[in-house]
């Protein structure tokens, strides 16, 4: 496992755990650098903070591209996953975009549904052909 697939893990851990604490998003982020078990690397922590700093404008891309779905609705792995992703896409100039959706699928596959893995990947590529008209702040 290459070491951004495992900050794209990591970050999904923080992100999750968060959710479920009911703190706020990435809430758990100082906790897990403090103790460092597993270790946290700067590409996990880019990626959390740039979730939390940018989430309203990934949250609503999500939404518009979620046919039928709501963002409460979806698994919460699924939620943070595109979170994640959709971050990377929009703000991590050399990460492909095709590899972001990518280890986001293979994420889906090993962590959520049967369903998770094809509707993060539909999801996801809509983002990525509306990218192009998307403007930074928007």
């Amino acid at each position: 496992m290459s070491a951004r697939t495992k900050s794209r893990k990591r970050a999904l851990d923080i992100l999750f755990e968060s959710e479920l604490q009911g703190l706020t998003p990435g809430g758990s982020l100082a906790g897990r650098r403090e103790l460092n078990d597993p270790p946290v690397n700067e590409y996990t922590v880019q990626l959390v903070e740039g979730v939390v700093a940018d989430q309203e404008r990934i949250d609503a891309m999500l939404t518009e591209h979620a046919r039928g779905w709501t963002l409460d609705r979806m698994p919460g792995v699924d939620r943070n996953l595109l979170r994640i992703a959709t971050y990377e896409i929009l703000s991590v100039a050399d990460v492909p975009d095709a590899v972001a959706i990518s280890e986001a699928v293979e994420l889906a596959r090993e962590l959520s549904t049967d369903e998770s893995p094809g509707f993060v990947n539909g999801l996801l590529s809509a983002i990525v052909q509306t990218k192009a008209t998307a403007t930074p702040g928007d």
